[in-house]
């Protein structure tokens, strides 16, 4: 169920107790601004979720919060994901949901990154 991005953020969401070490996940990658693990049901041959460190809800939310090494941390870190599992060629998708029309599920900001196979076109048509 899509979520309401403006509202505050709720350190009880699955990322956050992901961070928190609560909940397991298939880690890929880790450093001091993001973790990248797994999806549970990946949409592609390659499905990782890479989520920042920080209590941001959406894009909006890090992009108008986050400081600048946050920020520039996040970037760097989504890029050494897909360079660590050799993406840059062939290519990748990488795709951030934000609230209702973009169907963002959970209260926490996260990049899909997918992989592994021709994507196709970038939006389905009706």
């Amino acid at each position: 169920m899509p979520i309401d991005p403006t509202l505050p953020y709720d350190d009880q969401n699955i990322f956050a107790k992901i961070l928190r070490g609560e909940v397991p996940c298939n880690k890929i990658h880790e450093d001091d601004h993001v973790l990248a693990f797994q999806d549970i049901n990946p949409q592609a041959p390659t499905h990782i979720l890479i989520v920042p460190k920080g209590s941001f809800v959406s894009w909006d939310d890090f992009s108008a919060r986050g400081t600048d090494e946050q920020i520039a941390g996040f970037v760097r870190g989504v890029g050494q994901v897909a360079r660590m599992l050799g993406l840059v060629q062939p290519g990748y998708r990488l795709l951030a949901n934000i609230g209702n029309h973009g169907h963002q599920e959970v209260p926490h900001l996260h990049v899909h990154l997918f992989a592994g196979r021709p994507l196709g076109p970038m939006l389905l048509t009706d």
